[in-house]
């Protein structure tokens, strides 16, 4: 049976197991020793609290995104009202802003000496005593930055949700005499429950994956923790098993939601065709518009004109030597993980194309599954994963260079930018390898069919016949894994060399020294980045919308 498994399907499993390294890596560390005093120190001290504050923010985001999410979601999918079309792409803007670029520039606007409170006092003459203003620098201000940034994820799949849902059930419903708002809540809502589940359990995901936002805004998490019993207790098996506790956590929550998704089968027997919208007049129009301008405008657009302000002041000196290597820095890791995610995910999506039809195809599926783990593991546990074996490896090829020549040649993987490409890649690869997968998928069978009977190879017929018709899915998964690249912090804290800084390493740091207006540079060029997907969203939206002819 093996003798007939392509090259491909073979090269697919060698590269899944690569990316499986960081995750198998902290999961052999969950019985070492030696680590028993920091954990009774960590158990004394802070690990409840990492415990307790992980699980409410869990609770509090999976609550935010979901509501902010369905509701815009619906409106502009069932309403229509002024506005409605902007709102349709607009909606995803807030996706550009990190959410710990976002709590930076909360934390300026809205501190003790911040432009809020103190246009408060000077209006009606109040001190610091004569009124109670709300801590943004807290667990609940953590909650409302990760929602306003994570809603769109919510937004996403519920849309499309209910726009494919047959039209044909909402007309029976407001034949039946439902308002709008009951034919959402008794119909929509129940339909795309799934979709709504789906989408919240990425966006806790992000979450317990996120280390800049919580470390500022000083609540500790089970990322923190990591961090904190690398660098500061200096015990890299505590680091690794408090990361096997965040995985933990992942792996519950994508079982709940595979769960959720197992037992709410519904199926659509009308056709799918975009049912007439409800047009909306008065109030109610206007309170649809509110609901969708206030994501947008909490989200993206106050944040950016806040960064831009802050970015003017600093102008003189912010776009020196030190702000283009950072970004020379950042484009170069970003540029060579989207290239190898790219190349790699090719090879994985026609490796398992090619060995479906050769008896090789559970193989190859299964390869991709566990490439597909990677984007479900957050950061720092990557990073924890990735450093301990490939420390080891560092010091064993010193060994061996140093008795072949006589000479030290110090950290070689390490020491460079090679461990933290890959990192990324373990991360990311998964994002590449399903826009690349979907695009190959509706490349016909019959293709592959045709390029044999002309005598090409695998090989010729990947190059000749696949990769012109998927360039598109191609260029958009390189585009997807630069942009995380750009923007991921947890990863690069830990797995940066010495003296080699990133645009997102910059702000954390600056922020960190409350330094904000100095931040705002480096921040305002990862949004701007961050902001080249959300224009490939919108015009796909817009395509999908001209297509349905509404």
């Amino acid at each position: 049976m093996f003798s007939r498994v392509p090259p491909l399907a073979v090269f697919s499993v060698l590269v899944a197991l690569l990316a499986a390294v960081p995750v198998l890596s902290v999961g052999a560390n969950l019985l070492a020793g030696g680590t028993g005093e920091t954990w009774s120190h960590l158990a004394a001290t802070v690990l409840p609290e990492y415990v307790g504050n992980s699980l409410w923010l869990c609770l509090g985001v999976g609550l935010l995104v979901a509501s902010m999410g369905t509701v815009s979601a619906w409106l502009v999918a069932a309403l229509e009202f002024p506005g409605r079309r902007l709102f349709e792409w607009a909606l995803l803007l807030p996706m550009a802003m990190p959410a710990y670029v976002l709590a930076y520039t909360y934390t300026d606007f809205l501190q003790f000496v911040g432009p809020v409170q103190t246009g408060l006092r000077e209006t009606f003459g109040w001190r610091k005593a004569d009124y109670w203003f709300p801590e943004v620098r807290s667990l609940g201000g953590a909650i409302a930055m990760f929602g306003l940034v994570l809603y769109p994820y919510v937004y996403l799949i519920a849309r499309t949700a209910f726009m494919e849902r047959a039209a044909g059930m909402i007309d029976a419903a407001r034949v039946l005499g439902l308002t709008p708002l009951q034919a959402f809540l008794r119909i929509s809502l129940p339909l795309a429950r799934p979709a709504i589940a789906a989408g919240v359990a990425l966006a806790l995901m992000e979450t317990l994956a996120d280390y800049g936002t919580v470390a500022y805004f000083a609540v500790p998490t089970f990322t923190t923790g990591i961090y904190r019993a690398w660098f500061s207790l200096g015990d890299r098996a505590a680091a690794a098993q408090l990361a096997a506790g965040l995985l933990a956590f992942v792996l519950v929550m994508l079982a709940v939601e595979r769960a959720s998704r197992g037992r709410a089968r519904y199926q659509d027997a009308g056709l799918r065709r975009a049912g007439a919208r409800q047009r909306l007049h008065g109030t109610p129009a206007a309170l649809a518009a509110f609901a969708c301008l206030m994501p947008i405008l909490l989200g993206f657009v106050l944040p950016a004109v806040l960064l831009l302000g802050m970015a003017m002041g600093e102008s003189d000196t912010g776009f020196g030597a030190r702000f283009f290597r950072l970004a020379t820095n950042s484009f170069t890791v970003a540029t060579l993980a989207a290239l190898l995610a790219a190349m790699l995910a090719v090879s994985l999506a026609y490796g398992a194309r090619v060995a479906g039809g050769n008896g090789g195809g559970w193989l190859a599926r299964t390869a991709n599954r566990l490439v597909g783990l990677g984007y479900a593991v957050p950061g720092s546990v990557i990073a924890v994963g990735v450093l301990i074996p490939v420390t080891r490896l560092d010091h064993w090829l010193a060994g061996i260079w140093q008795d072949l020549t006589g000479s030290h040649p110090g950290l070689i993987l390490t020491g460079g930018i090679a461990a933290l490409v890959y990192a990324y890649l373990a991360r990311f690869l998964s994002i590449a390898l399903q826009t690349i997968d979907a695009g190959l998928v509706k490349v016909t069978p019959a293709m592959d069919a045709a390029a044999r009977s002309l005598g090409c190879g695998e090989a010729e017929t990947l190059r000749r016949v696949h990769l012109p018709l998927i360039r598109g899915s191609v260029l958009t998964a390189a585009l997807l894994v630069f942009v995380d690249v750009m923007k991921e912090l947890p990863a690069t804290l830990v797995m940066r060399p010495f003296n080699f800084d990133t645009l997102a390493t910059q702000t954390y740091t600056l922020a960190a020294d409350e330094r904000l207006a100095e931040a705002s540079i480096a921040a305002l060029a990862i949004v701007a980045v961050g902001l080249l997907p959300i224009v490939f969203l919108a015009r796909q939206i817009a395509r999908g919308r001209a297509v349905a002819g509404c």
